[in-house]
């Protein structure tokens, strides 16, 4: 266990870890093993001052432990972000598995993780992820009551990708009516990059709303099924950044918005269900003013889900979860306005706009 203090003029900052912690003031980072199941586990946890931190678990074939530190590290920061835009009181954390989630995962090794997270006695609470179901949720909560994403039988919410693909489609109808003063995404054309729960409930949520969508994934028999059933457009995977559209939503892993993409994009909206789209934040996040295209933060487009799992921590109701959700649509023109108001980028307007929540709540907290 590392906890970061005052640690930027010691040697200690000179460690890679150390230095990431540090950079982007991280309270915590647990490392889990158990070499009887074969658990390889992080647990990061950003910031605690709005509530305990919650994010998902992720279960990842990582090439190497640090690749699966940094990533961690920046899922954590950015559920920060997430939960303060939201007006939750939660804080940010993460937890990666290590491990292959389709040959790797057994009963035993998530109830060890489950021991893991109950020994945090509560500054964690555990959620869904990439390479996690509702099923490992109950093996979890079999020996933590830090659990969230619970299926349905248990009194949890179920699968949470409708909720986070609502708050997608309405950061989308903010977006265009931040750059025509009409949010009809009516003849607009979408590319839908990832096709996972959430990726088809937008489709749908678009096709209906009149748009003309264009879906990629990696897998061929998803995608023929979506475009079936929503007659959205199949496209390959190299033509995606090159396809003449109106919106990009970015929907599967991370980074796709990078120096190289950003040469190729041809269109006027980034905005999708995917963490950490920004490749480099300070790099590409200037980038997409130089081109043109207005960028809807990421940690603010898909809230849903976080918004969706933390009324489940006060008994569960999906009306109020919408209902919650619905603020994704003014909180995302907030930060456009805090953006043309301060000539700073879009995520540098809602970094602040977190992080002044976060200050403010945290005077109140020590009576200031």
């Amino acid at each position: 266990m590392v906890q970061v203090q005052d640690l930027k003029n010691s040697p200690l900052a000179e460690n890679p870890v150390i230095g990431q912690m540090i950079s982007n003031n991280h309270e915590q980072l647990v490392f889990c093993n158990d070499n009887e199941t074969g658990l390889k586990a992080i647990v990061a946890i950003h910031n605690t001052v709005l509530g305990p931190s919650l994010g998902g678990t992720r279960m990842w074939a990582y090439k190497n432990e640090m690749e699966a530190i940094t990533d961690a590290l920046r899922l954590s920061r950015g559920m920060t972000y997430k939960s303060s835009l939201a007006g939750l009181n939660l804080g940010g954390g993460k937890a990666v598995i290590i491990g292959d989630s389709k040959t790797q995962k057994s009963e035993a090794l998530m109830r060890r993780f489950g021991k893991f997270i109950n020994s945090l006695s509560g500054k964690y609470i555990t959620a869904e992820d990439v390479g996690i179901n509702t099923k490992d949720m109950e093996y979890i909560k079999m020996e933590t009551d830090f659990v969230t994403g619970l299926p349905v039988n248990m009194g949890g919410s179920g699968d949470p990708s409708p909720v986070t693909a609502y708050g997608v489609y309405l950061s989308m109808k903010a977006s265009v009516k931040e750059q025509s003063g009409n949010d009809s995404l009516a003849g607009k054309k979408v590319v839908v990059q990832g096709i996972g729960n959430v990726g088809e409930s937008l489709v749908e949520y678009l096709v209906k709303d009149g748009a003309k969508v264009y879906i990629n994934d990696i897998n061929e028999e998803r995608l023929k099924a979506v475009a079936k059933a929503t007659g959205a457009e199949v496209i390959p995977a190299d033509k995606v950044y090159d396809m003449d559209m109106d919106i990009y939503a970015p929907c599967a892993l991370g980074a796709t918005v990078n120096t190289d993409t950003l040469n190729r994009l041809k269109c006027s909206i980034i905005c999708g269900s995917a963490n950490n789209q920004l490749a480099d934040e300070n790099v590409h996040g200037n980038m997409v003013i130089e081109k043109g295209i207005l960028y809807a933060p990421d940690f603010v487009v898909n809230a849903g889900g976080i918004i969706n799992v933390y009324y489940e921590l006060e008994g569960y109701n999906r009306e109020r979860a919408l209902s919650h959700a619905e603020k994704i649509y003014q909180t995302t023109l907030n930060i456009f306005k805090v953006s043309k108001e301060q000539n700073i980028p879009t995520y540098m307007a809602a970094n602040r706009l977190a992080e002044k929540r976060i200050a403010d709540i945290g005077k109140v907290k020590l009576g200031f």
